[in-house]
């Protein structure tokens, strides 16, 4: 629990994150075991699983009826049980239950897969009934032993019935050792056996049993990639095939622009499905598997003579795992790349392309207007011809009947001699009323 703030404050205001943040760091306080002792974990998927039901689930636990549904509005939970506690722990995909309590008589070292689960301190019904999917189910017993020579790798080992185990000492000074043979039972556990001499502190052992089961749930965490790997594979070696023909395509020209166009658009399509899908399960194997890297790591296994250790037995196995997930990443994100340059050759053709259609456009347009112009000019010459035909015949009409009121007039005569000036006036009002136009244009089109 967090301590209340001092009544005088001699900081600025917290930021609003600060105390969720400095707490962070208690959110999953260190365990301690008593040994000897029996650890029942299971870790469970919880798609779908809402924390009432979770709520709902722990209050069916001996004592625990009152248990309020604020409890679990953290990630961490332990609770005290008679004979034993039990720790509830939300993570991002999973959820984590770790019952704690003394080992059961009649299971130490030199019996033969004993029957561990036939003296639980909760009901059977209860573990078998948690809400979500089971991933990791493990019986974890540490009991004391004297590992200073290796007398006790003969009783342990029958412990496993005999079975093909891994064992390794952990810590510098080999303060303790772990065997397991990663097998699932027939009651769905894996078993992990460690032993460590008296006086091993309840710390230690509660590290120990931390790292191991950490170690574990990590493991199967990152292996989840591999499924999705080995599905996604085929459809991106499909989609490899796909786009090299298209490619060919492209390069002979076999098929219109728009058709390769659209095919490279629906082949993106499938991609970006393909990366939304299978990128966050991708990117969670490569997060698990260094977590699980750094617990291998905290255990600081060495060698016994003529054993394989922990750290041999995953490394053999879940490195190639991880490439695998890791190259079906690979590819997928460089296919990816090649789509997309391969669109980007493509859209360079139809610029290309395009750019030159609007250079004939351009091209046409130009002529039209050449065109245009000349046919102008020419109405230009009609129109003037036109209007001064009109004015010389008004003009001959005003002359005829100047003539006939009276005034010594020849109206041919005079309208012959007027023709040049009449032309050349209406030759010049055209050309003055084109230039006021043009100007008008001019102001609009916003030029100078």
């Amino acid at each position: 629990m967090s301590p209340s703030p001092s009544p005088h404050r001699w900081l600025p205001p917290d930021d609003p994150l600060r105390q969720r943040l400095h707490d962070e760091a208690h959110a999953r306080p260190a365990a301690r075991l008593r040994m000897p002792a029996l650890v029942l974990y299971v870790a469970v998927r919880h798609d779908g699983i809402e924390r009432s039901a979770q709520w709902q689930h722990l209050k069916r636990l001996p004592g625990q009826d009152a248990l309020p549904a604020e409890a679990l509005e953290g990630q961490f939970l332990r609770l005290r049980l008679p004979g034993g506690t039990l720790r509830w722990e939300r993570h991002t995909e999973f959820t984590r239950y770790t019952l704690v309590q003394a080992l059961p008589a009649g299971t130490g070292l030199g019996t033969t897969d004993p029957p561990l689960m036939d003296s639980l301190i909760v009901e059977r019904d209860w573990v078998g009934s948690i809400p979500g999917q089971v991933l990791v189910a493990i019986e974890l017993a540490m009991m004391h032993a004297d590992i200073a020579t290796d007398d006790w790798l003969v009783p342990a080992r029958q412990w496993f019935g005999g079975r093909p185990v891994a064992v390794s000492r952990m810590g510098r000074d080999g303060h303790s050792a772990v065997m397991t043979d990663f097998l699932l039972a027939g009651d769905g556990f894996e078993r992990i056996l460690v032993v460590a001499p008296p006086g091993t502190s309840e710390t230690r052992a509660g590290r120990i049993s931390q790292r191991l089961l950490e170690m574990e749930t990590y493991r199967l965490m990152a292996l989840l990639g591999l499924p999705a790997a080995k599905a996604l594979l085929p459809e991106v070696a499909q989609a490899e095939q796909q786009l090299s023909a298209l490619t060919a395509r492209f390069e002979a020209r076999e098929a219109s622009d728009q058709t390769l166009l659209d095919e490279l658009v629906q082949l993106a399509a499938r991609l970006e499905r393909a990366t939304a899908e299978y990128a966050f399960r991708f990117d969670a194997t490569q997060a698990y598997d260094t977590l699980m890297q750094q617990r291998l790591a905290e255990l600081r296994e060495t060698y016994l003579h003529g054993q394989q250790t922990l750290g041999e037995f995953l490394q053999r196995r879940q490195a190639p795992a991880v490439a695998t997930v890791a190259a079906a990443a690979q590819r997928m994100a460089s296919l990816a790349t090649r789509v997309e340059r391969a669109s980007g050759l493509l859209r360079t053709r139809v610029d290309i392309a395009t750019e030159t259609q609007n250079q004939q456009l351009l091209a046409r347009l130009a002529q039209g207007q050449a065109l245009q112009l000349r046919l102008q000019t020419t109405v230009e010459g009609l129109s003037i011809a036109a209007i001064s035909y009109y004015v010389v015949s008004l003009l001959l009409y005003g002359a005829k009947g100047a003539q006939a009121a009276g005034l010594p007039l020849n109206p041919e005569v005079a309208v012959g001699a007027l023709l040049p000036l009449v032309v050349f006036g209406v030759w010049r009002s055209t050309r003055s009323i084109q230039a006021r136009l043009a100007r008008r244009d001019d102001i609009g089109a916003g030029r100078p």
